[in-house]
């Protein structure tokens, strides 16, 4: 009971671990109290036993038999003096004693001696421990690869790879120098192998990713590596070499149990792609029917009724259609999480079910089966019966007996679409009526194509009718409210257009027509910075978009932003490079800003792809000569001749340049061409007579006759068109605007020196005047002749020169 008792007190000391505060010392109050006398006073039987003899011994206790149960207990050490310290050779204390105080020799800092310092790490300087160590790098290597592959940063997980190939060869080498070839660890070696083909086949470098899978399958040691096979076979793919990829396909489907179902029928797929790829499509036809026998899915009912479609099979079309419809899609009715409950618990419990993965995988498990449907009668309706329409009332009637049945609606719909392909609007109009008893979704987006089909056809009436119809139908319908915005656009009813555009948007915020049409409707309304906001944030849901990038260039050369314009212009070159129009544009901007160089290239580049273009001759022509490059500028403007030939301008223009760089003989035989075709041409006559006085010819008085006659000639047909206006018998313009439009020299019957005069309204009628031959050229004056002339001439006195009676025609 002593013993008993003592331990019991002990056990009230104890401490566990985790039962205190972390920072207390574990090690501390050991010296706190006697543990001999303390709570024994109380203790009768303890009391008892020592008034005995045994009790009152003096000496050291020694192990003494006896006790309570007859068994040998030991003694507790009690020092004889208290004062004397302990022998040398005794074994130091723990820490304590029975008078609770120090023990004798010890000194301060000994007794109050912190927790212990933390163990130093070991460090084995053998082989296998730096080995181990290597390892575990080469594990964080491939770690960082494959965290840089999902990152998409190609490059840097192709490096890591390498890397830790590098470091685990070394490894390799290290086990052998060290005799411990008999530990290499595969696991390690298989998975550097491979993350380094996987990092070659994502840098598309595929012959070193064949090269790294077959050291991995080549090898025996490592277990399952046959199935590699299938990386191997996709490579091949990717290449075209779909011999290949069907070998490797057929070699892991060898290596696959027939438990793995779902793998072997994806490898079984893979070998049915490859088949359609190559023509085979009987091969492949035998592929896929195998997969719908075991586990059918609608994507291979989809390429199996392709296979059939592609051997003309009209009967098996219809069959693996029809197997199609009558796979369980293994999901549940979602119908009831959309639906809205008065309890609000309900609706919460809907709400985390709409939001869960499982749902929507579900969701698109579903919306792949009606896509895959839909596009297998859109296939197989216009060829497995006598017309498409029978082929379409096949399928709807299939659908609608299977479990598929709100797919019907849509083939309607579908089918009147194709009646629309085909022109045939009476039959489009007809069936997409009937859906006006249906229910109101289908009613309203049937209303939406009618209403389209009738915009096209400029029946604005009935497609107004139609679109308040599909609004009514059905609130939440954006195409609806777009057609009757647009509508409304083509009734140039801009205010209430931009309404139902803004309702749109509020419906569906990612309707991409309405916030387009809502641009062109603020660019009409002259709200260009709205109109640019418009575009700019469409250009954020649709990227690269050319005809978006031309309407946020257009609007800011609006806003006089040439420097955007011309940069959004530049990415719709990206787009479009062969645009001759756009490069004409940025060549227009260019000039405006007076860089001529970059113009110049734009125009050319323009030319280049369309050299019929009026305008970018005229630039060219006008740059070239403008460059004193007059002989380059005569091409352009004998192309600009041949395309508009009864434009004179262009012809003169040829002339001048001839002139112009000193080749008068050729200069007049082109004017004598122009005077033929324009006997009445006024500036030709002109320069006829200016180009023979200078080269000294007995023409140039023939020449001023004529001059003079053709003169006279719109002189009088001026006179009779201002004396109608004066009597208000014409409704023509002023004579003053009149003359403007006749110095243009682009109609024959109005060509006339009326700019070189002061007074444009001014007539001459005097008969015996002098004849004015001078003419401001728009190319400049010629040069200089060159001193070997056969008659030297000043060019600036000619202006100055009277013609005398003797050049008058008598």
């Amino acid at each position: 009971r002593i013993t008993f008792n003592f331990f019991k007190m002990m056990g009230e000391r104890i401490h566990l671990v985790g039962e205190e505060d972390d920072d207390e010392d574990l090690y501390s109050g050991y010296n706190d109290g006697n543990y001999v006398q303390k709570g024994l006073e109380d203790d009768a039987e303890f009391q008892q036993a020592v008034k005995t003899s045994y009790g009152h011994r003096a000496a050291a206790m020694t192990a003494t038999k006896g006790g309570a149960n007859g068994q040998a207990r030991l003694g507790t050490g009690v020092a004889i003096n208290q004062d004397q310290a302990r022998p040398m050779t005794a074994i130091r204390g723990a820490g304590f004693n029975s008078t609770g105080g120090k023990l004798p020799g010890e000194s301060v800092t000994q007794a109050n001696r912190g927790p212990a310092p933390p163990l130093e790490s070991k460090y084995d300087d053998n082989p296998e421990e730096k080995i181990r160590q290597m390892e575990k790098k080469v594990t964080e290597l491939i770690e960082e690869s494959a965290l840089a592959n999902e990152r998409g940063e190609m490059q840097l997980a192709l490096e890591k790879a390498k890397e830790a190939g590098r470091r685990e060869r070394m490894i390799c080498k290290q086990r052998e120098q060290a005799g411990l070839s008999d530990q290499i660890n595969l696991d390690l070696t298989y998975s550097v192998l491979f993350v380094l083909a996987n990092q070659y086949q994502a840098c598309d470098m595929y012959q070193e990713a064949l090269n790294s899978f077959s050291v991995i399958v080549k090898n025996k040691m490592f277990s399952n590596a046959g199935r590699l096979r299938v990386n191997m076979g996709n490579i091949y793919s990717k290449q075209g070499k779909h011999q290949q990829a069907i070998r490797m396909y057929r070699m892991a489907l060898d290596q696959v149990p027939n438990a793995n179902t779902t793998m072997r029928i994806k490898i079984m797929q893979n070998i049915g792609s490859a088949f359609i790829h190559l023509g085979q499509y009987e091969d492949a036809v035998t592929v896929y029917d195998q997969i719908m026998t075991e586990k059918g899915d609608f994507k291979t009912g989809l390429n199996l009724i392709l296979c059939y479609f592609s051997l003309n099979d009209r009967d098996k079309m219809k069959k693996t259609f029809q197997r199609m419809l009558m796979i369980d899609l293994g999901v549940g009715d979602d119908e009831k999480f959309m639906s809205v409950s008065d309890d609000n618990e309900m609706n919460i419990y809907y709400e985390a079910i709409r939001n869960d993965n499982l749902w929507k995988a579900e969701r698109e498990k579903k919306s792949t089966a009606e896509r895959c449907i839909m596009h297998a009668a859109k296939l197989i309706a216009p060829v497995i019966e006598s017309s498409f329409a029978a082929g379409f009332d096949w399928c709807i009637g299939c659908v609608k007996s299977s479990p598929y049945v709100e797919l019907a609606n849509d083939l309607e719909i579908t089918k009147a679409v194709t009646y629309l392909k085909m022109k045939d609007l009476s039959k489009a109009t007809e069936t997409l009526k009937s859906f006006e008893k249906k229910d109101s979704t289908m009613a309203s987006a049937a209303a939406t194509n009618l209403a389209f089909l009738y915009i096209q056809e400029g029946e604005l009436s009935l497609a107004e009718k139609y679109s308040d119809l599909a609004i009514n139908s059905d609130r939440y319908n954006p195409n609806a409210m777009v057609n009757k915005g647009n509508c409304l656009f083509t009734m140039k009813e801009y205010e209430k257009a931009q309404e139902y555009y803004k309702e749109a948007l509020n419906v569906e915020a990612s309707c991409v027509e309405a916030l387009y049409n809502l641009g062109l409707t603020k660019k009409m309304l002259n709200c260009q910075e709205e109109a640019l906001d418009c575009f700019l944030k469409l250009h954020g849901i649709i990227r690269n978009d050319p005809l978006i990038l031309v309407q946020i260039a257009e609007l800011y050369e609006v806003l006089d932003d040439f420097h955007q314009a011309i940069d959004w212009y530049t990415q719709v070159l990206t787009l479009a490079p062969t645009d001759a129009t756009l490069l004409a544009k940025l060549g227009a901007l260019y000039d405006s800003q007076g860089d001529k160089s970059q113009a110049f290239q734009y125009y050319l580049e323009s030319y280049r792809y369309f050299p019929s273009n009026i305008d970018t001759i005229s630039w060219i022509g006008s740059y070239y000569i403008e460059s004193q490059f007059c002989e380059k500028a005569i091409a352009y403007f004998d192309k600009a001749s041949m395309i508009q030939p009864n434009e004179i301008k262009w012809q003169l223009m040829v002339a001048s340049c001839y002139r112009i760089i000193g080749n008068y003989n050729q200069a007049l035989e082109k004017y004598k061409t122009i005077h033929e075709k324009f006997p009445e041409n006024v500036d030709c006559l002109k320069f006829l007579v200016r180009v023979c006085t200078d080269l000294g010819l007995k023409e140039a008085q023939e020449y001023a006759g004529k001059l003079k006659k053709a003169e006279k000639a719109r002189e009088a047909k001026q006179q009779r068109a201002n004396s109608a206006n004066r009597n208000g018998v014409s409704s023509r313009q002023s004579g003053s605007a009149g003359s403007e439009r006749a110095s243009s020299g682009r109609n024959t019957s109005r060509n006339s020196s009326a700019r070189m005069r002061d007074d444009p309204d001014l007539i001459h009628q005097e008969e015996n005047k002098e004849i004015d031959t001078t003419y401001n050229d728009p190319l400049g004056d010629a040069p200089a002749r060159p001193k070997t002339a056969a008659r030297k001439r000043n060019e600036d006195e000619f202006g100055d020169e009277e013609l005398g009676d003797d050049l008058l025609p008598e």
